[in-house]
């Protein structure tokens, strides 16, 4: 199923003044990343899914026209789906994408230096020569046991 391309288009005017918004088809729908964090998804299966966190997940469940978001059986805290009469309004929607931008703003952003220092092509001088140890009588075969008693 696809998502409803009139909420996309007013997910995109909300955050049109937003920096670093980047729009990705996952989650089966259209998923909206802030800073390279998931803020809010225009579903597929019909309404959206909002990101607050696992600290606001429960409080956002009381909300009307909310439900906890499944995938594969499993209930994704963090995640609500909101359903369509709950972001009918301008008002509505723009609440519910603010709280997703909530999440963002509060969730830690990756620093540099916990990214891998990128690899180096190893120096063919000082590059270590391993060799294959050739099977002895008292080596088997690999993936077959040996037979009779060790020595």
């Amino acid at each position: 199923m696809a998502y409803d391309e009139g909420t996309a288009a007013r997910v995109r005017k909300l955050l049109a003044g937003q920096r670093h918004v980047a729009e990705k088809k996952m989650m089966g729908g259209l998923c909206f990343m802030v800073d390279n964090t998931m803020c809010c998804t225009v579903s597929g299966r019909g309404g959206m899914l909002i990101r607050v966190g696992p600290e606001a997940h429960a409080r956002m469940l009381e909300e009307p026209y909310t439900s906890p978001m499944e995938m594969r059986g499993r209930i994704m805290r963090g995640f609500v789906r909101v359903a369509p009469e709950g972001y009918q309004s301008d008002t509505d929607l723009k609440r519910w994408v603010k709280r997703g931008l909530n999440f963002v703003a509060s969730s830690p952003k990756e620093s540099k230096s916990k990214k891998a220092a990128p690899r180096r092509a190893a120096d063919k001088t000082k590059a270590k020569v391993t060799t294959k140890a050739k099977p002895t009588a008292k080596t088997a075969p690999r993936g077959q046991a040996r037979k009779g008693p060790r020595h």
